[in-house]
């Protein structure tokens, strides 16, 4: 050991915190917590027998450490999830993209709405994270079909009320906006829709018949008909829930399975005795960790996101620091949380039902992460390179391409984990004119872009938004200028927590918000690498784009020109063919079926089209 490590021991505080452990370069290796830093760090730097061989690794890596201290050890819990998430550590477990998982948020509001974000950030009730959007989807439609919020962004209550929309009509909103419905009504809506996020079906069933009854006694048969209706729903979906436990209480089932520097773990949600749904996680492990290091990491990384902690947690095996844990987890749920490992009887069962999909889930993931791997490097160094807030799981790229403003279009091109996502990309067509203006331009697609976003994100009825995932990463081609663009249509919008980045074509300058001077890659880095072919991917997507419009516009000019080919002909001719090119490489007769023309005007179309005067018209003989 180093005389300056051993001075930095000596100097430890024994109050609780964070610690990071570092190589020669500065990179971060690991980052653990402690309630007291003195003797945890120290503990490291013991006769290498007793340490573990993952950890013996680390050590013979260590050339620094530094430490944060906290005031309490539920803070250092925090703190500790946020550094692994920003530095992703080699010799940590941790969660595989988990800022891709949204959340179910109803919002602090006399009329609350319901959204789907990608942060649990901001005052309201958070349900989530989900890993499965589809059957997200499927609960916020239950939701909204039973209990109709409001999607709109009016600031209610009105000073003055308004005519209700569509909405309102086809039975999607309650009407706040018109004073259709009292304050206390639209909460009591919103919080039964707060019961189905939970999955505490069955008390809500009880709760609805309690009202059914009320409003038969008070006469009000067409309200107690919609309750009943309501309750037939909700005991559908009841039956969907298998009855996990005889008793009423909230619980967590983990299931764990592993191999090599790969593991999953399987979440069942049981609440009030019902499961009520499951998550799958991935994470990456370093060589050889033990069963209890993935679920101890687990359990910090997952629960300091969660919406709920329930009072018992079922785990697969022992955990190191296990009444650590569970204090913080008490201290998050506001009273006791307990940490069990069962050992027989229906709980034992429901932990192996929860390793046996947690084996299938990994063995499903195999292929992809060995696609994966080779994409990691360039976005750790990417997200430490940048200062992001997290690990830049999906990127979004936007480019302009316009000849003097004419047929403008701007491209959207998405990368996850490294890699296209084709089926992501996005074309637009500008619909600004004239004087070509690239900053306007730009500020129009990415406009479109994010309010279309926020549309699906808020809208159950869509099932499978084109624009409802927003990335971790959102890169604009070019300098300053284009950049400041992207902030100002985010802070119009009211989007938060997104990365965002400029990178100027010709120095290959990095921009960053509120930062005079750009940052300089090294030419030979891999995030600079991965940035530029983002970069020209966005670039290549928008000018192939444009260049269609613009063989297409003058094409249709050419049409225009001869006698005969009025619009529709034309535009059967654009569709079927795109260009003269492909026109001309085909016969009068194909010519003529494609268009839906005689024989005749096909040939005067090729033609035209080939520059020949057309042939004199034919004398028939008697």
């Amino acid at each position: 050991m180093t005389s300056p490590l051993e001075h930095k021991l000596s100097e430890l505080p024994a109050s609780p915190g964070v610690y990071v452990m570092k190589d020669v370069d500065g990179g971060v290796l690991y980052v653990g917590k402690a309630a007291a830093l003195r003797s945890r760090v120290r503990s490291y730097f013991q006769s290498p027998e007793g340490l573990a061989p993952r950890t013996r690794a680390l050590v013979a890596e260590i050339a620094d450490f530094e430490v944060i201290r906290t005031k309490t050890e539920a803070e250092a819990f925090l703190l500790e999830d946020t550094l692994i998430k920003r530095h992703q550590p080699r010799f940590n477990v941790r969660l595989r993209d988990d800022k891709r998982y949204p959340y179910l948020r109803i919002t602090d509001e006399p009329f609350p709405r319901i959204l789907v974000v990608r942060r649990r950030q901001g005052s309201g009730r958070h349900f989530g994270p989900y890993t499965n959007v589809k059957a997200m989807r499927s609960t916020l439609r239950l939701a909204q079909r039973l209990f109709p919020t409001r999607t709109c962004n009016l600031n209610l209550p009105l000073a003055t009320p308004r005519r209700p929309c569509l909405n309102y009509h086809i039975g999607r909103c309650l009407g706040p906006c018109a004073e259709l419905v009292t304050q206390e009504e639209y909460v009591r809506a919103v919080d039964g829709a707060a019961l189905v996020f939970e999955g505490r079906i069955a008390g809500l069933v009880g709760r609805l018949e309690k009202e059914m009854v009320e409003a038969a006694g008070r006469q009000e048969y067409e309200k107690a008909a919609g309750i009943r209706d309501r309750i037939g729903a909700l005991s559908r979906s009841l039956e969907q829930q298998s009855v996990a436990f005889a008793d009423a209480e909230d619980r967590d089932a983990l299931g764990l399975a592993m191999e090599g520097d790969r593991a999953t773990v399987q979440v069942f949600l049981v609440r009030s005795g019902r499961l009520a749904g499951r998550e799958t996680y991935h994470l990456r492990a370093p060589a050889d960790p033990s069963a209890s290091d993935v679920v101890g990491s687990f359990l910090t990384q997952y629960y300091a996101n969660a919406s709920s902690v329930p009072a018992e947690i079922l785990l697969p095996t022992d955990v190191a620091d296990a009444d650590e844990v569970a204090a913080w987890l008490s201290s998050l749920r506001g009273s006791r949380v307990r940490l069990v490992v069962p050992k027989r009887g229906e709980k034992r069962r429901l932990v192996a039902l929860a390793d046996d999909n947690a084996r299938f889930a990994l063995k499903g993931s195999e292929k992809e992460d060995a696609v994966r791997a080779d994409a990691t490097a360039a976005l750790v160094e990417l997200a430490d390179a940048l200062s992001l807030s997290g690990f830049p799981q999906r990127i979004e790229a936007f480019d302009i391409s316009n000849t003097q403003g004419g047929e403008a279009t701007g491209s959207m091109v998405v990368f996850e984990d490294g890699r296209p996502r084709r089926d992501a990309y996005r074309k637009f067509k500008v619909h600004i004119s004239g004087k070509p203006d690239d900053y306007a331009m730009m500020a129009e697609v990415l406009r479109r872009r994010f309010r279309r976003g926020l549309a699906e994100m808020n809208d159950p009825t869509i099932s499978r938004g084109k624009f409802a995932e927003f990335p971790d990463l959102l890169l604009i081609d070019g300098g300053k200028g284009q950049l400041n663009v992207g902030v100002a249509v985010l802070e119009e919008l009211n989007i938060e927590g997104l990365d965002v980045i400029g990178l100027a074509k010709r120095l290959e300058e990095v921009y960053r918000p509120g930062e005079k001077d750009p940052v300089v890659l090294p030419p030979e880095s891999a995030a600079l690498l991965l940035l530029r072919r983002v970069r020209d991917e966005a670039h290549r997507f928008a000018v192939a784009y444009h260049r269609r419009l613009r063989t297409s516009r003058s094409f249709a000019s050419v049409l225009d020109e001869i006698p005969g080919v009025g619009p529709k002909r034309k535009a059967s001719l654009i569709q079927h063919y795109g260009s003269v090119d492909r026109i001309l490489a085909s016969s009068a007769d194909e010519v003529a079926a494609a268009a839906g023309v005689s024989r005749a005007l096909a040939e005067r179309i090729l033609s035209r089209l080939n520059g020949r005067p057309e042939s004199s018209p034919r004398v028939r003989r008697s």
